[in-house]
């Protein structure tokens, strides 16, 4: 995928608390007919879809307002199940900002979209992290992980490159919507490790048990 081949225009999945980032693959259990409409026409053209976080709102609105930045994916597997849902993986390949939201007969959201902000997400060029940096992230999180009642195979983890294994726990992560999203939108892989740890020095102390995590 080179910067040139790019759509400008793509329609795109609004899932609240839910982010990928640019190399990491994530699985889609789809049932929305307007999604399986969406998947269907993916499937027939470039595979594209995006994935963006709509805002939190106490107003009741039919379409809600989103964030300005998701990320591009890439369908890499597709299975239609028995009761006509689709389960797909989706390959996150590059951030984007919104332009605007398009006028449109389906019944799926369509945006024209920006890349240029985010051209290093298609770099291979890896970034001097190393594992020692994140060893109190990783204590903090397990602690975080295991008082939430989410599982992680953290051996899996550390098997990965830095950037995947820094990408995985942020997108699965307990933390806010708002908080993902600060993580999707930092610029480099350096300072979301940095925010993360910010992040969680919010959840050391538990406001409703008045207990620290340990």
């Amino acid at each position: 995928m080179t910067f040139a081949e790019l759509p400008n225009k793509i329609p795109v999945f609004p899932l609240s608390n839910f982010i990928i980032f640019p190399k990491t693959t994530v699985p889609l259990n789809i049932f929305e007919p307007r999604y399986i409409d969406m998947i269907n026409d993916s499937m027939k053209s470039n595979k594209f879809i995006g994935m963006i976080q709509p805002k939190n709102s106490n107003e009741r609105k039919v379409i809600p307002k989103l964030y300005n930045v998701g990320c591009l994916g890439k369908i890499t597997s597709f299975r239609e199940t028995e009761d006509g849902r689709y389960l797909i993986e989706l390959k996150g390949l590059i951030r984007f900002k919104t332009i605007r939201e398009m006028s449109t007969e389906n019944n799926y959201r369509i945006l024209e979209v920006d890349f240029k902000n985010f051209r290093d997400d298609l770099s291979d060029k890896k970034e001097n992290l190393k594992f020692s940096d994140l060893e109190l992230i990783f204590k903090d999180l397990k602690s975080l992980f295991e008082k939430k009642g989410f599982i992680i195979n953290w051996k899996a983890l550390e098997n990965q490159s830095l950037d995947e294994t820094i990408n995985a726990l942020a997108m699965a992560s307990p933390f806010s919507l708002e908080e993902k999203q600060v993580l999707l939108e930092t610029e480099n892989l350096d300072i979301r490790k940095n925010k993360i740890s910010e992040i969680l020095t919010t959840y050391t102390f538990d406001n409703f048990n008045n207990t620290t995590i340990q």
